[in-house]
């Protein structure tokens, strides 16, 4: 089991990056007020991502070992910025949107349960550093 992680930055122009993680390409940039040309996302957001992805692959796993049958899974995770600098999450939610027949809540309840208190390592190291809250929509 991998106990390293590594990704790499380089400098393209202007306020532009490269960003290389797992062999993928991401190109982040800057909104064009601060020299910027919007050419990608801006950094914080990923910290929103890695949260979703994170907790929805956990989740999906989890209810799959249950034998629940799940339809759709979308993981929506606001997060909300101090106003000083260094401008960082102070909150974030998330909100689970499961879709599928007869849904048996309990176990999404539990399988949710277990992949923020147990599995999902960004949401430990979030857990730490600002508040974090969630919710379970049926649709």
């Amino acid at each position: 089991m991998k106990t390293r992680e590594e990704v790499n930055t380089r400098w393209i122009d202007n306020m532009a990056f490269e960003t290389e993680i797992n062999g993928h390409k991401i190109l982040i940039d800057a909104e064009p007020d601060v020299g910027g040309e919007d050419l990608g996302p801006r950094p914080k957001p990923f910290m929103l991502a890695a949260l979703g992805g994170c907790t929805a692959m956990d989740v999906i796993s989890i209810l799959k070992k249950m034998r629940v049958e799940v339809k759709n899974l979308n993981v929506k995770v606001e997060g909300e910025l101090t106003e000083e600098y260094p401008r960082r999450f102070y909150k974030m939610h998330v909100t689970y949107e499961i879709e599928g027949d007869d849904l048996p809540m309990d176990k999404v309840k539990k399988a949710v349960s277990l992949s923020e208190d147990r599995y999902c390592g960004v949401s430990a190291v979030y857990k730490d550093a600002l508040e974090l809250t969630s919710e379970i929509t049926i649709v």
